[in-house]
């Protein structure tokens, strides 16, 4: 069984304003006692609110996880981690949705999500110090001229 860390963080300078989006994915398997960094990226998305940022990490991160779901086995765990208290309720249905923008995001990650066979999905909330290296790629991405992948 693998097992994925994804975590996601989406930002703005100014609400809205420039803004930028940070994923970093681990992955552990069953022969490995540790997590290892399999992908790490920031990237800026032009104008936006903090809201729409966070769910532009998380569907971004959804679509490097179809794009690569050949090299992980077929029982995967994939359990999502950020540091927006509001978009984890939303997509835990905990919270109703009043945006239209959030809430057609949402019916995204949704979609990504359905494409990965996947055994357990989770949206879990992270304290910010917790999310740091997602923070910190969301911040690069803004503060440079070019995405970053590492």
């Amino acid at each position: 069984m693998t097992t994925l860390k994804v975590y996601t963080d989406g930002g703005s300078r100014g609400n809205p304003g420039q803004a930028g989006i940070g994923v970093v994915i681990y992955k552990k398997d069953e022969t490995s006692k540790l997590f290892e960094k399999v992908y790490a990226f920031g990237k800026k998305i032009g104008i936006s609110t903090n809201n729409v940022a966070e769910y532009t990490a998380i569907i971004e991160a959804w679509r490097w996880i179809i794009l690569n779901r050949n090299k992980f086995p077929q029982d995967i765990i994939i359990n999502f981690y950020l540091d927006s208290f509001l978009a984890v309720n939303q997509l835990n249905g905990r919270y109703k949705l009043k945006s239209v923008n959030l809430t057609e995001l949402l019916f995204s990650v949704k979609e990504l999500q359905q494409k990965v066979d996947a055994k357990n999905i989770s949206y879990n909330y992270v304290i910010r110090v917790e999310n740091m290296e997602a923070d910190f790629w969301v911040n690069k991405a803004l503060d440079s001229q070019t995405d970053f992948v590492e």
